[in-house]
């Protein structure tokens, strides 16, 4: 193949990985503005359809991992192929869904496609020259991180002008697309890790993951000291126990812990976690300050569409930086630029603390903040690709989105009982919980800068194309990637 050619056919493999990437991450925020809508047109309760978000929370942060390792041992392209046509098929399912109970089933089957993250990353891995990596890992990351503003921006337009259901129209029409042209034009994964999967180490990672994420998403419905929520923590706790152990004494681990201990992944994780709380916090709670009426004292009374409008310099704030991190990744380190994003975090966060009584002041910060989310989502893929073994890096680049989105539902759990915990008269949140809440994502920042200077400098990554197949996890060769990655 003529180099025009191999030029050619990275180009369109880098469109496909786009154009699934970003649409999964827009179907994360996509909903969150028009739950109202849903809960009226299918006639249910605010607490039963909530579960429409808890539904694609705990099914992706299962599938994620779990997928990844799957491409890693079968192939990233077959397994890429599957998580997108599962997305399509949950797009057509909620799209026609008759009731609440298919719409949340619906969303169960659209969480599989949260394996495109680490699909996509270890298919540029194994794709791209050396030279080409960083950047086409940033840009990825810039799509997604734009994806899940783009959700928040379009979703009063869309159910404005054609209704709710267009929100699953529209992406499963794209989705499928993408499936079969990842069928046809992304390469069959040159670089494998042999062995089988650990169902055990499935199971229980699966099961922690439950019972973790569903008290923290239900708690404020079921409320903090219930015997539900206490219950279901300390079987989440039980249960991690018991998989960190599984995994360490397997000779087949689902996610091996050696890897995981590697100064760049943890630290980095431990940046995705604070990060998330950050992050996923402001997304859902900026646009509902904006849509306060000022009669609460507060607030600008915006629609869903106009809440949308206000998040719009957040949106291309994400992108331009997701994008710049790629170019100045010559110049600056991957922890260089985690470390500015998270201090762009932190400025943001204080400024909306101090600053919060008008339009501009909300669209400044938003762009300080998306200017953050991009160069940070940039830079921990980066990190995390450079620093393990390269049939390790699904299931890597899984844990690490995993662990965000874990934090995202802690932030947002902790932000939510901030805020709402002294209501005024009439069920508003007080402005004094808003501003409460906002100091609160300032520390979490603060703690997430600090995190980030703590992440170790690694030298740039290794080339990967047309890489020899990877040895077994617990080979000698495995030994010898994993103290090459540290080294």
């Amino acid at each position: 193949m003529s180099e025009t050619a191999r030029r050619d056919s990275r180009r369109l493999t880098f469109l496909v990985l786009a154009a699934g990437a970003g649409f999964f991450a827009m179907l994360q925020s996509l909903i969150t503005p028009v739950l109202p809508t849903i809960q009226h047109d299918l006639h249910t309760s605010q607490n039963t359809v909530t579960w429409v978000l808890t539904a694609y929370l705990l099914s992706a942060s299962i599938f994620t991992p779990v997928l990844g390792r799957v491409g890693d041992m079968v192939g990233k392209e077959r397994t890429l192929v599957v998580s997108l046509a599962a997305l399509a098929l949950g797009c057509l399912l909620a799209a026609v869904a008759p009731s609440i109970g298919v719409l949340i089933a619906a969303r169960v089957v659209q969480g599989i496609g949260g394996a495109v993250f680490p699909l996509s990353f270890g298919i540029i891995r194994d794709e791209f020259p050396a030279a080409r990596v960083s950047s086409a890992v940033a840009a990825i990351s810039a799509i997604v991180a734009a994806g899940g503003g783009l959700g928040v921006v379009l979703a009063g337009p869309i159910v404005a002008t054609l209704g709710y259901r267009w929100l699953f129209w529209i992406p499963m029409v794209v989705v499928g697309l993408t499936a079969l042209a990842a069928h046809r034009f992304v390469p069959e994964s040159p670089v494998r890790t042999p062995g089988r999967i650990n169902w055990l180490g499935t199971l229980l990672l699966s099961g922690w993951l439950v019972a973790l994420l569903l008290p923290i998403s239900k708690g404020a419905a079921w409320g903090w000291t219930s015997g539900r929520v206490t219950g279901l923590l300390l079987l989440a706790a039980v249960i991690l126990v018991g998989w960190l152990v599984t995994e360490t004494r397997s000779a087949n681990p689902l996610i091996d812990m050696r890897m995981m201990r590697l100064p760049a992944v943890w630290t980095t994780n431990l940046v995705a976690l604070l990060y998330g709380a950050s992050m996923f916090s402001v997304y859902a709670f900026l646009p509902q300050f904006v849509q306060i009426p000022p009669s609460a004292g507060y607030g600008f009374g915006a629609s869903v569409t106009q809440a949308g409008l206000l998040m719009l310099p957040m949106l291309v704030g994400m992108f331009v930086a997701g994008l710049a991190a790629g170019r100045l990744a010559s110049r600056f380190s991957a922890k260089a630029q985690l470390a500015t994003g998270a201090a762009f975090n932190v400025l943001a966060a204080a400024m909306l603390t101090v600053a919060h009584d008008t339009r501009w002041e909300i669209g400044v910060a938003g762009a300080l903040v998306g200017i953050g989310i991009g160069l940070a989502f940039a830079s921990m893929a980066n990190l995390i690709v450079a620093n393990v073994p390269a049939g390790q890096t699904g299931v890597a680049t899984g844990m690490n989105a995993n662990i965000r989105t874990i934090g995202g539902a802690l932030g947002a759990a902790v932000a939510s009982s901030v805020i709402t915990a002294h209501p005024q008269a009439g069920g508003l949140p007080r402005e004094a919980g808003f501003t409460t809440g906002f100091l609160l994502l300032t520390g979490i920042s603060l703690a997430a800068a600090l995190a980030a200077l703590a992440v170790p400098a690694t030298r740039r990554p290794t080339p990967t194309r047309h890489a020899e197949p990877t040895t077994p996890p617990t080979g000698p060769g495995h030994a010898h990637n994993l103290a090459a990655a540290t080294s």
